[in-house]
């Protein structure tokens, strides 16, 4: 009895609100947010739901916690010789990327936009529209362009992804939409028509970026 105690005592000494965070992490990865849960943490962590809960007060704060830890390490190191718009473009990437490997990151996001993992990736934005030298409303009407296309596409590419079966080719699946758009009413739908034998063929990141590149050419035009 006195070693299993001693064992039980050592496991919770060593519980911290980092290795809490980083369990959630990987509890959300493996089963997304119905599966975190603090019964399920504490079982991973090998400790009582009540010791999570002396560092973590609900479910909310840790959401908030793991996804400030995954766009944290996610944002990129800005080269001193990097343009702010190569800056920009390597922080969009970042963002896309992660939300795609991570979808509840993009949930997470969404949900509360005034925490800290939104906030960071604001400022990041910020500081670049800061290097070209906008004026103060400018900034805000920029930074928030980015921010709501960065995120906003990133978390529709992500759900996007999700909504087939793994074994539904991907080409072969975009191939049957087109299809179906080119079969569509000519007066009703001649846009949708016109450019859907691209579907099959357009590729998702350089897309977005393409997006990313029209907005700051709309930026640069403006100052």
């Amino acid at each position: 009895m006195g070693k299993e105690k001693r064992g039980s005592e050592r496991r919770e000494d060593a519980l911290s609100r980092e290795r809490i965070v980083e369990a959630a992490i990987a509890l959300l990865d493996d089963q997304g947010e119905d599966g975190l849960t603090f019964r399920a943490l504490a079982t991973r962590l090998e400790t009582g739901a009540g010791a999570i809960y002396w560092h973590i007060a609900n479910k909310d704060e840790l959401l908030v916690a793991a996804a400030d830890v995954v766009i944290a390490r996610a944002l990129p190191e800005v080269p001193a010789s990097a343009t702010p718009q190569e800056s920009l473009r390597g922080l969009a990437v970042a963002v896309f990327e992660t939300v795609d490997a991570h979808p509840w990151v993009g949930a997470q996001l969404s949900r509360a936009p005034w925490e800290s993992p939104m906030l960071r990736i604001f400022e990041r934005i910020g500081h670049q529209l800061q290097a070209m030298e906008l004026s103060g409303r400018a900034q805000f009407t920029a930074g928030s362009t980015l921010m709501s296309y960065i995120v906003g596409v990133s978390i529709q590419n992500a759900a996007n992804g999700r909504l087939l079966d793994p074994s539904v080719d991907r080409v072969e699946f975009l191939n049957t939409v087109s299809a179906r758009w080119k079969e569509l009413d000519a007066n009703e739908y001649p846009f949708t028509r016109k450019l859907a034998a691209q579907l099959p063929g357009h590729d998702d990141l350089a897309e977005f970026l393409a997006g990313i590149d029209l907005i700051l050419t709309g930026i640069a035009a403006s100052r």
